[in-house]
This record gives structure tokens, C-alpha cells and sequence, in this order.
């Protein structure tokens, strides 16, 4: 066949994959998500396929069962531990007495409102006072959450679904360790199969040292917020914790969301209790114990997970979660860096002339 008809049609082929992926995106989606639970469950299927009692042999299918039933059951166990801190949040929110906090500040802000009206940053019919209160209003508001619960309500089904199909499809993933690779083999040219054997073999590598990684990020930046909260004295240290840890799975922009949503939390929960005169300390406690936390994070933790686990450099890193940022926002960012991880891998088995490919690609 005529080379450019060659090109023509893989190109074709590319395309088509390309727009049939973004079709059955919740599928892909729901396979993504079982292959990565897989990888975690796999070593667990592995040490109870030795289990041996007299002459019992653990069957291969209920190993998988029992190591999908762990996964389930870790997954539980998460959320009804974080559930009550949650909603006890919630509560103090939507409990805050509005008009007592206007009271409160009322002098410090008709002396900001008079400095902006008399440098015509805010018109003379407008006041800071009635702006802050109309949010306030609005974000303690028990009719926010109860449209969050209706919210919810209507997405059960498709909530339900999802769990169903990835629990499905996790099973089987764990009950045939290569059933995965054996679908990507099959869908893949004949002539590309040792190419695309390696392309998998080497993915699985280095994104199972990722998420292993980035599990112990998170989980250090939990304690090392809650720890350092609860020596200053600051009320729903656990709750702020977690959120301030799990918003480190953001690179780079996540501390910043965590810092801002634990001097909310913390600050309405003294505002809560009256305690209106500690906010300032509150405010820069918290500040400062999540400082001091990312500094570890970014001289220990990040260089581990984002570099050497994934074998790239920093300056890599950093270029690729900015332009993922841009092009799909905070879940860009995310997926920014698995995403570059397998591209690298594809690029050095099919593009290892190119001296851009050898040049990002040496470290794999």
C-alpha cells in the first residue's frame, strides 16, 4: 500500500479512537478507575492466593472477592469517619449569628467603608456592612445545603450506576491480572505488540510508584496539619486537617484552596463559640501551620513523588501542570501528571528517533 495512504489511514484510525474515547468517556473513565484500584488490590490477591489450611487452597476468584470487599470496606470506613466531622461543620456554619457578628466589627468596617467611598471604590449608595452580610446570609443559609441534599438526591441513580460498574469491572481486573493488558493487546496492531506489551508493562510501573507516593503525601500533610492545629489550640483540627491533606492531591494550587478553606472552618468556629477577639491569631495559626507544612512537602515530598517516581524532572513537572491547568482547569491539573507519565512511555517506544523524545524520555 501506498505510503500515504498508510498515513491517511492511521491517522483515521487515530482520530476515530480518539473521538470514540471521548463518546464512552464514562466507561473510560469507570476502566481507568478500576485498573488503578486493581493495581492496589493485586498484591493482596497474591497473598491470600497462598493461603493453604490442610488441604484447603484459597480459591483464586474469592481471593479477588475478599481484596475487592477490603477496597469497599476501606472506602466505607473513610467516609463514615469523615461524614459526622462534615456535617458538624455544616452546623456550625449554618448556626452562626449574622446580626451579632455585624455588631461585632461594625466600627472597623464603616471606617473601610468611609477610606473606599472617599477614594470612589465604592458608591455612596453601596456599604461593605450590607455586601458582607448579604454572603454571609447566603452562605450559612440552611437552604444551601438542603439544594446540595436535592443535588445529590437526583445524581443517586447515576451515582449508583458508576460505583456498580466500577466495582464489576475492578473484580474481574483483579480475578485476571492481565485481562486489562490482554483488552489493549487486543485492540492494539499485531505488529505493535511487543511494542505496546512494554508501553504497559513500564505504565504500570511507574504510576503504581506514583499513587503509592502520592498516597503518602496526602496522608502526611493530614497529620502534619492536624498535629500542628491541635497544639495551638484550634477546635475541628482533625476536619481541617483532612481537607487541607487531600487538597494536596491539586499540585502546587491545593494548598492554597486547603489553607483558605481551614481559616474559614477555623474561623467560624470560634465566631461560633464568641470568640471573636482570637480570630486574628486563629487566622495566622493557621496560616502558619500550613506554611510550615508545604515547606516540608516541597523540599521532602514533592521531589520524591512528582520527580523521582515518575522519573521526570521538576522544570517538567511544573510546565505540564500549568498547560494542564489552562486546557481543563483544576482536573487537568490532576490528571496532568499520569497522563504525561504514560505519554513519555508511548513516545519513547514509537518515537525514539526524535532527539525531544530521547531528551524527556532518558531517565525511563
Amino acid at each position: 500500500m501506498n505510503n500515504k495512504y498508510r498515513i491517511f489511514f492511521a491517522a483515521l484510525g487515530f482520530l476515530f479512537t480518539i473521538f470514540m474515547i471521548w463518546y464512552f468517556s464514562n466507561i473510560v473513565v469507570y476502566v481507568i478507575i478500576s485498573a488503578v484500584l486493581s493495581m492496589i488490590g493485586h498484591p493482596m490477591v497474591k497473598r491470600l492466593d497462598k493461603i493453604r489450611l490442610w488441604k484447603f487452597t484459597m480459591p483464586h476468584s474469592l481471593s479477588a472477592l475478599i481484596a475487592l470487599l477490603t477496597i469497599l470496606a476501606a472506602f466505607i470506613g473513610f467516609l463514615w469517619f469523615i461524614t459526622p466531622l462534615i456535617m458538624s461543620q455544616a452546623q456550625v456554619i449554618s448556626g452562626l449569628d449574622v446580626a451579632k457578628l455585624m455588631e461585632q466589627y461594625k466600627q472597623p468596617i464603616a471606617s473601610l467603608t468611609e477610606f473606599l467611598n472617599k477614594y470612589n471604590v465604592l458608591s455612596d449608595s453601596r456599604t461593605i456592612e450590607g455586601a458582607v452580610q448579604q454572603q454571609l446570609e447566603s452562605m450559612v443559609s440552611l437552604a444551601t445545603f438542603s439544594s446540595l441534599a436535592q443535588h445529590l438526591l437526583s445524581t443517586t441513580g447515576t451515582l449508583f450506576m458508576a460505583l456498580f460498574s466500577i466495582l464489576f469491572i475492578t473484580f474481574f481486573f483483579l480475578r485476571e491480572e492481565k485481562m486489562f493488558e490482554n483488552l489493549v493487546i487486543l485492540l492494539s496492531p499485531e505488529a505493535y505488540t511487543d511494542k505496546v506489551r512494554r508501553i504497559l508493562y513500564q505504565t504500570r510501573y511507574l504510576l503504581s510508584r506514583y499513587f503509592i507516593g502520592l498516597m503518602i503525601e496526602v496522608l502526611s500533610m493530614m497529620t502534619l496539619i492536624t498535629i500542628g492545629l491541635t497544639i495551638l489550640g484550634i477546635k475541628g483540627a482533625m476536619i481541617i486537617g483532612f481537607l487541607g491533606g487531600l487538597m494536596n492531591i491539586i499540585p502546587y494550587l491545593g494548598p492554597i484552596i486547603g489553607a483558605s478553606m481551614g481559616v474559614l472552618f477555623g474561623v467560624t468556629t470560634a465566631l461560633d463559640l464568641g470568640i471573636y477577639d482570637k480570630i486574628g491569631y486563629l487566622t495566622f495559626g493557621i496560616i502558619g501551620v500550613f506554611a510550615f507544612a508545604n515547606l516540608i512537602d516541597n523540599l521532602l515530598l514533592q521531589p520524591l513523588i512528582y520527580s523521582n517516581s515518575v522519573k521526570s524532572r521538576p522544570i517538567e513537572i511544573f510546565i505540564v501542570i500549568i498547560m494542564a491547568g489552562s486546557l481543563a482547569g483544576i482536573p487537568g491539573m490532576i490528571l496532568a501528571i499520569p497522563s504525561y507519565t504514560v505519554i513519555r512511555i508511548v513516545a519513547k517506544e514509537f518515537l525514539s528517533q526524535s532527539r525531544l523524545v530521547k531528551k524527556i524520555t532518558e531517565r525511563i
